[in-house]
C-alpha cells in the first residue's frame, strides 16, 4: 500500500514464522547428533566402516567383487556346460595320449630316479663298476631308458639313432612334447574351473536358502552352503 512505502520492503509476518521454524528444526538436529556422538563409544566397531566408501557425499556399501579371468568371463557368457565339459573331456583324452607317448622318462622337472646299491664290505664299494654292474657299456650308463646289456648288444645290432646331430633333434622334439603336454594340462584344469563356476551359477538360481562359505578364485568357484530340504 501507499501508505507503508516509507517503510521500505519488508517480509511478510508469514515468512519470518517459517525462517524461525526451519532454523530451531535444524538446531534441534545438531543437538541430537551431538548428543549422539557424545554417547559414542570409541573403541565401537562394526563392519560398514570398512565395507563401505563414499561417493558423491554419500555412503555406500562396497560389493565384493568374484576373482574371474576375462577369458573364464568370455567362455562363461557365450559357452554353455555342456560345451565347456565336452572340451575338457576331450583335452583329458588328449593328455592320456600324450603321457602313453612320452611316458614321462626325462620330463623337465620329473623326480629324478634312484638306484641304490648295496654292499657288505668298504672294499666292495671301492672298487665298484657301474657298467660292469649292470652288464651294459660305460656309454649307456646314463640313460635312464633303453639301455641294452652287452649280451644284448653282441647278438643284436644297435638300433635307432646314434648320430649326435639327429639325436640332439630328437630331443628337442621330445622337449616340444612335454611342453605341448604341460599346456594341455593347463588348458584342461582351466576348463575344470569354468565348469564349475558355470554350475554354481546355475544353482544360485534356486530360491533355497544358502550362505557362502568360501569366495570364488581365479582357481575354484565360490562355495555355497545349502538348506537342507526334504523331498517326497
Amino acid at each position: 500500500p501507499a501508505s507503508r512505502k516509507k517503510l521500505g520492503l519488508l517480509e511478510k509476518k508469514k515468512d519470518y514464522r517459517l525462517r524461525a521454524n526451519d532454523y530451531h528444526k535444524k538446531q534441534n538436529a545438531l543437538r541430537a547428533l551431538q548428543k549422539k556422538a557424545l554417547d559414542k563409544n570409541p573403541d565401537e566397531f562394526y563392519f560398514k566402516m570398512i565395507r563401505s566408501e563414499l561417493q558423491d557425499g554419500v555412503h555406500v556399501i562396497k560389493q565384493p567383487k568374484d576373482e574371474v579371468t576375462p577369458e573364464q568371463v568370455k567362455l562363461m557368457r557365450t559357452q554353455d556346460i555342456k560345451y565347456v565339459e565336452m572340451k575338457r573331456v576331450a583335452e583329458a583324452k588328449k593328455i592320456e595320449r600324450l603321457k602313453s607317448e612320452l611316458h614321462l622318462l626325462d620330463a623337465e622337472g620329473k623326480k629324478p630316479n634312484k638306484h641304490v646299491f648295496f654292499f657288505d664290505t668298504k672294499k666292495e664299494v671301492q672298487e665298484f663298476d657301474i657298467a660292469t654292474h649292470l652288464d651294459t657299456v660305460p656309454e649307456l650308463v646314463d640313460r635312464v631308458y633303453n639301455r641294452p646289456t652287452i649280451a644284448t648288444l653282441q647278438k643284436e645290432t644297435l638300433k635307432g639313432a646314434t648320430d649326435p646331430v639327429h639325436l640332439k633333434k630328437l630331443a628337442q622334439q621330445r622337449k616340444n612334447q612335454y611342453d605341448l603336454l604341460k599346456q594341455r594340462i593347463e588348458r584342461e584344469k582351466a576348463m575344470f574351473v569354468v565348469a564349475q563356476k558355470i554350475q554354481t551359477r546355475k544353482d544360485l538360481l534356486d530360491k533355497t536358502h544358502k550362505i557362502k562359505v568360501k569366495k570364488e578364485t581365479t582357481n575354484r568357484a565360490a562355495i555355497y552352503k545349502f538348506k537342507f530340504q526334504r523331498k517326497r
